[in-house]
C-alpha cells in the first residue's frame, strides 16, 4: 500500500494498546498490540475506506500531508 494520508500512532493506556488515527478520513481509527501492527491496520482501514467511499459516491478528501500544530 502506498497511502499518502497521515497516520498518527500513539499508546493508549486506557485501551492497553497502540492506536492509529487517520485525521483526514472521518472515523478511521484502529489499534494494534505494537506500533507496526497499528500502522498496518490503519493502512488496511484506509484502503477499505477509500473503496467504500468510491462505491458509495462519497467525497474523498485529498491527502494534505503533514499536520501543523500550533
Amino acid at each position: 500500500m502506498n497511502s499518502k494520508y497521515e497516520i498518527v500512532v500513539y499508546w493508549s493506556e486506557a485501551d492497553g494498546c497502540f492506536l492509529a488515527e487517520v485525521p483526514e478520513l472521518p472515523t478511521v481509527i484502529t489499534d494494534g498490540a505494537t506500533r507496526v501492527a497499528a500502522l498496518q491496520n490503519a493502512e488496511n482501514m484506509i484502503e477499505a475506506y477509500l473503496q467504500t467511499a468510491r462505491a458509495a459516491g462519497w467525497p474523498i478528501p485529498e491527502p494534505g500531508g503533514r499536520l501543523a500544530f500550533a
